[in-house]
């Protein structure tokens, strides 16, 4: 009894030796993963339920940031040529920047025309007189001058027959000419000058009897002042026009007849003024 004893525990252990030796190498060889597989426990036929993506989030408008205000800063100016120093500080907020340089020169040609009537007799003359402005403050300006004018005076019978005037006399003068200007309110201002003129005049008689001569030429000097007043009218801060009402003061005759004085009374000029330089 006791060797079947022995004999069917022999077998019981080698037994249990054979079944245990599977699952001991099983679990010797996998060392790659420590977690079993999961089986699908869904019902067959149910569709997986799909996956919902996160909805990514709108991008935040960006506000825009104002601009904070800009800082008045002094204005560099270039160096003048009016400063002693040649240094001009920099110009504050709030004032106001200084006026342009005076522009110190200019050409000033003038266009005259005039007339005069008296008892009968009458003057016509015309002009063109260009000459170089100086300006020696804001308000004065002087300079010298050339001039051209015509002049064609007629006379009246009882002139001719009574004193032997001629019926016409007619002028050519070339003369050199000096001016001062002031202006005395905005755009007014006071005109004088002064002029020698080189005349070259053709006498014309028509009560001539026979044998007397129709005409003769001669050469005169003659000298005119002129004073009046005038308007400005400025197209730009470099081209301007001007009006200007003069008196002659030496508008009379000579003893033969002649005129001393180139030109009429009054004297109405068109002026031109153009500055020069930068």
């Amino acid at each position: 009894m006791n060797a079947l004893h022995r004999s069917l525990f022999t077998v019981f252990l080698a037994g249990a030796g054979f079944l245990a030796a599977p699952a001991a190498f099983a679990q010797r060889t996998d060392t790659t993963s420590t977690v079993k597989p999961q089986l699908n426990t869904a019902p067959p036929g149910t569709a997986p339920r799909p996956i919902t993506p996160t909805p990514t989030p709108a991008p935040r408008q960006q506000v825009p940031v104002p601009a904070p205000p800009p800082v008045d800063e002094p204005v560099p100016t270039r160096p003048s040529t009016n400063s002693p120093s040649g240094l001009e500080l920099p110009q504050r907020p709030g004032v106001a920047a200084p006026p342009p340089p005076l522009r110190k020169y200019f050409l000033y040609t003038n266009l005259g025309l005039g007339y005069t009537s008296f008892y009968g007799d009458g003057q016509f003359n015309a002009s063109i007189a260009p000459a170089l402005g100086i300006r020696v403050t804001e308000k004065l300006a002087v300079g010298p001058g050339i001039s051209y004018s015509y002049t064609n005076i007629s006379y009246s019978d009882y002139n001719q027959q009574v004193y032997g005037y001629p019926s016409s006399v007619i002028a050519n003068n070339l003369g050199l000419k000096a001016f001062a200007q002031y202006i005395v309110y905005k755009q007014f201002f006071l005109h004088a000058e002064y002029e020698v003129t080189r005349s070259n005049i053709k006498y014309r008689f028509q009560n001539q009897g026979q044998g007397q001569p129709q005409g003769f030429n001669i050469k005169r000097t003659l000298n005119t002042p002129l004073a009046g007043a005038g308007y400005r009218n400025e197209f730009s801060d470099r081209v301007a026009a001007d009006i200007v009402v003069l008196y002659n003061f030496n508008d009379g005759l000579n003893p033969d007849g002649s005129s001393t004085s180139p030109y009429g009374q009054p004297e109405i000029r068109f002026n031109f003024l153009v500055n020069l330089g930068k």
